[in-house]
């Protein structure tokens, strides 16, 4: 997890003028000064700051101004933006709240709860219905993850601009069904105008991507790891013909491992072209018998289901070689950009816990991460904009 924040600066002189009256009924524009008082703070370097009285000449009540990083509350938002960094870093609550103690500015375990989620509801976007920053981008990244809260799994969606890696959106999700993720994903593919949708190689994945009339890139590596295990369980049972089922389809031993290893060249070099070599090696076993109640499917039967699933997935896992954007844009064929956010953003974090207690505060600190993370080729994220 790589991080970097701005905290929140507390500068006593710094004072804003009011522009309207606080009072909702009011909305007066004109004060006068009204008295100058003291204010005991919380805080690394203040124990009290001056706050000013004005009183509105419309309504005649009066208000307080704070200096910039001090409000009504006893902590100043520099201790607080302090907290939630201690917080993201991996502390726990209560750590944090001893950290706090030892530096001289207490806040209580609840307090430093509260103002993580505080920071963590007022990040813009990262849902559904605000995708961030209103990016738009051509290829959008998405995949899964789970967390425990209280003692279940809870199911997480995020989806990233595939091009750039920026995070978009993380969301909490029902379920891992190809229904619930096109219901998940068709409004943030509308949003920022996705013409390719990129993901790993579940089914869900790829049934939700047909449902959205998307284009879709299945990651080269998931394939390829997942291709080169079956390759290694089949291919000791096909040189042998261990159930005779290659030889009732006039397939040799000989045969069924040189397609094998065949397969397994061509998912190193996923060209689009040899599409027409899978349909070849598939039609090779198509008379392959599937298994009856109770029974176990046979070698060649396995044979046919792996070519026949490979040539079916290969526009898919080769679309990275021809796809280009409106404005030129590539992709390199993983789901990296997904995985490397649930890395950083919502999993460094967790490892360090026994789980979330709210499903809330499992996607509230998640989009907090994120959000952060977006900021890092920013001069980090400010925390000041949040606990403000």
């Amino acid at each position: 997890m790589r991080l970097q924040l701005i905290l929140p600066r507390v500068e006593p002189a710094v004072l804003k003028v009011p522009s309207v009256c606080p009072y909702k009924d009011c909305q007066g524009k004109h004060f006068e000064h009204h008295q100058e008082v003291v204010k005991p703070l919380k805080d690394t370097l203040y124990e009290s700051v001056p706050a000013h009285r004005y009183r509105c000449l419309r309504c005649g009540r009066t208000f307080r101004v704070y200096p910039q990083g001090v409000t009504h509350a006893q902590t100043s938002q520099r201790v607080k933006g302090l907290a939630v960094l201690l917080y993201l870093l991996g502390l726990s609550y209560g750590a944090v709240s001893l950290t706090l103690e030892a530096l001289g500015v207490y806040m209580a375990k609840s307090s430093v709860y509260e103002a993580v989620q505080a920071a963590a509801k007022k990040v813009p976007g990262l849902k559904r219905q605000e995708v961030f920053a209103g990016v738009r981008t051509p290829a959008l990244g998405s995949d899964l993850t789970s967390v425990k809260c209280n003692g279940q799994w809870l199911h997480l969606g995020l989806t990233v601009d595939d091009i750039t890696g920026l995070v978009l959106t993380v969301d909490e999700l029902s379920s891992e069904n190809a229904e619930t993720l096109k219901e998940w994903l068709e409004p943030i593919v509308k949003v920022v105008g996705a013409q390719l949708l990129v993901t790993d190689d579940a089914d869900a994945f790829k049934n939700a991507a047909d449902e959205l009339g998307q284009e879709h890139q299945v990651c080269k590596s998931h394939v390829k790891r997942n291709t080169e295990e079956l390759i290694d369980s089949l291919e000791p049972k096909a040189a042998v013909d261990a159930d005779g089922s290659l030889e009732e389809i006039d397939v040799t031993p000989e045969q069924a491992s040189q397609d094998l290893r065949r397969l397994g060249e061509l998912i190193l070099s996923r060209q689009p072209e040899e599409e027409k070599e899978l349909e070849e090696m598939h039609r090779r076993y198509i008379d392959a018998a599937p298994p009856g109640p109770g029974e176990k499917a046979t070698v060649a039967y396995r044979l046919r289901l792996l070519f026949l699933d490979r040539w079916n997935l290969w526009q898919d896992l080769t679309r990275y070689r021809q796809w280009t954007g409106p404005q030129g844009e590539t992709i390199d064929g993983t789901n990296n950009g997904s995985e490397r956010a649930i890395g950083w953003w919502v999993k460094e974090r967790y490892r360090t816990m026994r789980g979330y207690k709210r499903p809330e505060s499992a996607v509230n600190v998640s989009r907090l991460l994120a959000w952060c993370g977006n900021h890092l080729d920013k001069g980090g994220a400010d925390l000041a904009l949040l606990i403000a």
